[in-house]
């Protein structure tokens, strides 16, 4: 799909990450991001980063949505949206990318800068090449 084609669904996941952006808890890198995620049943779930002053502690947008949506049922990823304040998008962490993997990596992740409705999109698997997983740890 071309950055200018957006789908209606996709839409609602670039809106939806876009707010969650504005509840962001930054206090220190000042780097608001959002995350919304489409689930199995068509339900969406948002997150947005909340730092903290022990760093550690500190949550992402894409780790709040996903953890949102396991505590209501989810059990299977069909798309991500992660909205950042930057001009070109940016990718999720590698912890982010390792706790979506979790769940497949037969998802698709859009990524928006800050304005436009362009989604740059990319494979869960292109993101994470090689993923820990609990059946590669047996091996």
């Amino acid at each position: 799909m071309q950055a200018n084609q957006v789908s209606p669904i996709d839409k609602q996941l670039l809106i939806a990450a876009r707010l969650a952006r504005q509840n962001a808890w930054c206090p220190y890198s000042h780097f608001q991001v959002g995350c919304a995620l489409l689930d199995e049943i068509g339900r969406i779930h948002v997150g947005a980063n909340v730092e903290n002053a022990s760093y550690g502690l500190t949550v992402c947008a894409e780790r709040a949505a996903f953890f949102s949506a396991v505590g209501q049922g989810t059990r299977k990823i069909k798309r991500v949206v992660v909205v950042t304040g930057t001009q070109f998008p940016t990718p999720p962490c590698g912890a982010c990318r390792q706790v979506l993997a979790e769940f497949g990596l037969d998802f698709q992740v859009g990524l928006a800068g800050i304005t436009g409705d362009g989604i740059e999109w990319h494979n869960m698997a292109d993101l994470l090449p090689r993923a820990f997983t609990f059946n590669a740890s047996q091996e």
